[in-house]
């Protein structure tokens, strides 16, 4: 997604930062009837365990590469570890399948999209939020700091380490159209990067991005400026002061797009 494709749907004042009610929580619109639910990619397991103390009535799986979830979980909830590109072995399909931030780490969208088709039962929901990997402004505001000259180094590693386009999530959409899903509805978020936006809420949810930013820089920018591009590591942390300076400066109104895509499985569905 450029940028101009961004200001064609937000403008620079505070209502492009206006987001849905429960920002991150829009499992709430499927909560009838969901009896079995699978958390990809599940993390620290953050996401599936409110899924879970909301809906005790659910079985709620979470899967993930690393076992770095809590000890202690709601009971109708279990963890396991798992890759999403690996064949799916499960005895019974699920009502609910989500998951996020997944997309540019795999190895075949399309595959694991089909996959998640043919693990949900008939009129099941899936729902997938990803970020870009790109930070954006309406206003101009970034042009002269060092934020597009990271993201050139970032994306640019990402290409020739072969490794999938980072961008995936602009065709989200379409994929989970071609998978065979219906009923898709896309909603489009913009994320602060500091605490520019107004509004309490809008400085909380910037803080926050802040604080992801900084601590993923340190040591992808290192790896990356490190490993590919043959940079010294006191070249990079001299970059990096830079770059954390223009993420913490309020004058650059800089934001982060999110896309989130519901969908459902056809009805009319036989496995």
């Amino acid at each position: 997604m450029d940028g101009q494709s961004m200001r064609s749907t937000y403008s620079a004042s505070s209502s492009v930062y206006e987001f849905v009610e429960e920002f991150g929580r829009t499992y709430h619109r499927y909560k009838e009837g969901i009896h079995r639910a699978l958390d990809i990619g599940t993390g620290t397991g953050i996401w599936a365990v409110e899924f879970a103390e909301k809906h005790p009535e659910a079985d709620v799986l979470g899967t993930d590469l690393s076992p770095i979830q809590p000890p202690f979980v709601p009971p109708n909830l279990h963890f396991e570890v798992d890759d999403i590109d690996d064949d799916w072995v499960y005895n019974e399909p699920f009502d609910y399948i989500h998951g996020r931030y997944i997309l540019p780490s795999l190895k075949d969208p399309k595959t694991a999209l089909k996959r998640i088709y043919d693990n949900l039962r008939p009129s099941g929901y899936v729902e997938i939020m990803e970020t870009l990997m790109k930070i954006e402004s309406a206003d101009g505001s970034l042009d002269n700091t060092v934020i597009p000259r990271w993201h050139h180094l970032l994306l640019d590693d990402i290409k020739r380490m072969g490794r999938p386009d980072p961008m995936v999530p602009l065709w989200l959409e379409q994929l989970v159209t071609d998978a065979g899903f219906v009923n898709v509805t896309v909603k489009k978020f913009a994320v602060p990067i500091n605490t520019w936006a107004r509004g309490d809420e809008q400085k909380i949810r910037g803080a926050m991005m802040m604080i992801n930013l900084l601590e993923a820089a340190q040591g992808i920018t290192m790896f990356i400026c490190t490993k590919v591009w043959g940079w010294s590591q006191e070249d990079v942390e001299l970059f990096l002061v830079q770059v954390r300076a223009d993420l913490k400066n309020k004058a650059h109104h800089g934001y982060v797009p999110i896309i989130c895509v519901y969908a459902q499985k056809p009805l009319d569905t036989y496995q």
